[in-house]
């Protein structure tokens, strides 16, 4: 799915907009113990409670495509034949009513998630009409088809301290008593995919919201995908690592800054031109980024061989997994230097004397611990 498909789907998740009558789940404790089950009608519920149930599933759709949204496929074997797909289906095609899929879902997931707390297994399903575009691509009232679809998440549930509050009128100051709270998804997808605007079976959405955890087993469990996909850390760590060790003495300051700013303009590129589809970046572009970058031929070919090995022949990497586009920052053991992304040619590195130095151009004040110095 790209960014545009995404979006049109999570703007379903609004009270006067979705078709989510009604949300099922479970309670699972942290040993994976099956606490208790629920299937609540959401009519029954205060508009308050549906926005904060819809907001929960909306932000299972959230963040970046490539680091907290991909795509994981089916074969068309697996689509045919395997026990995964066919219980995703049958939850879609029964509106979480079959029991019998529902449960065998909750147990691929309570087999292979691993949470600190008790975390609830949320699933609601909802059928859009799908409004059809006219030749200038604006909507039109009429519908061309249903996109029927479910989302998954898992939540975990988190305890609140006891506080003192404060009341206006009365006994001003009153105790709040601790409770428990169902906090934003750690992790869930959706099936199927909202792909050129209709249902496409042979994908699911697959979501995290941190970068750095791996479920590589729970979407083995769930979806038994040949394509299980690195986690968007991992993917950084594992670039850092080959770059450090194909280019070895050549991974210079100016190499590394080349990276950045080349990974940063696509970035940017890609905002401006506010393009459908997320950037990713293959092994040819990261080939022209270090040839740009003055690396030597034989340390771009052992770069290109170890690339192919850890992350295979055709996979794209997003931009956003192997630079911050937030920060530069420089690090010694001793010192650590953040800089501006869009001003990494203040920082240079020389060796003075057979000492190694960072550079920093001082174009304007400088302050040290908020008071304003002069360098002489």
């Amino acid at each position: 799915m790209n960014e545009k498909e995404i979006a049109e789907i999570r703007r379903r998740f609004n009270a006067k907009r979705s078709n989510i009558n009604h949300v099922r789940g479970c309670c699972v404790s942290s040993e994976g113990e099956l606490l208790a089950e629920f299937d609540q009608s959401l009519a029954f519920l205060t508009e308050d409670e549906n926005e904060k149930i819809l907001s929960l599933i909306k932000k299972s759709l959230s963040g970046y495509v490539g680091r907290n949204l991909v795509d994981i496929e089916f074969s068309t074997k697996q689509v045919l034949e395997s026990e995964e797909h066919k219980t995703l289906m049958t939850i879609r095609n029964s509106a979480l009513a079959d029991d019998t899929a529902i449960h065998s879902l909750y147990e691929r997931i309570i087999e292979s998630v691993k949470m600190e707390g008790n975390y609830i297994i949320l699933l609601a399903t909802d059928k859009y009409d799908v409004p059809s575009h006219g030749v200038d691509g604006e909507k039109r009232d009429d519908s061309e088809q249903v996109f029927t679809y479910f989302v998954c998440c898992i939540c975990p549930i988190k305890s609140s301290k006891s506080l003192l509050g404060f009341y206006v009128s009365g006994n001003p100051f009153r105790s709040i008593t601790a409770d428990t709270v169902v906090a934003a998804p750690e992790l869930g997808f959706m099936f199927p995919t909202f792909d050129d605007r209709s249902a496409n079976i042979y994908k699911a959405l697959y979501y995290t919201r941190d970068t750095e955890a791996d479920y590589s087993e729970f979407v083995d469990k769930v979806f038994k995908s040949e394509m299980i996909p690195m986690p968007a850390d991992l993917q950084k760590q594992t670039f850092n690592s080959i770059l450090e060790q194909t280019v070895s003495e050549g991974c210079n300051l100016h190499v590394v800054k080349t990276i950045h700013n080349q990974m940063n303009e696509i970035i940017e590129e890609h905002k401006e031109r506010k393009d459908e589809e997320a950037p990713m970046i293959d092994r040819s572009k990261f080939v022209d980024v270090l040839t740009s970058g003055g690396v030597q031929s034989e340390q771009i070919n052992a770069f290109e061989e170890r690339f192919v090995s850890e992350f295979g022949e055709k996979t794209e990497i997003s931009p956003r997994n192997i630079v911050e586009t937030k920060h530069f920052q420089v690090k010694t053991p001793d010192v650590v230097i953040k800089v501006n992304p869009k001003r990494t040619d203040l920082i240079k590195t020389r060796v003075i004397d057979g000492e190694k130095y960072i550079l920093i151009s001082a174009e304007n004040d400088v302050e040290v611990n908020g008071i304003k110095i002069n360098i002489e």
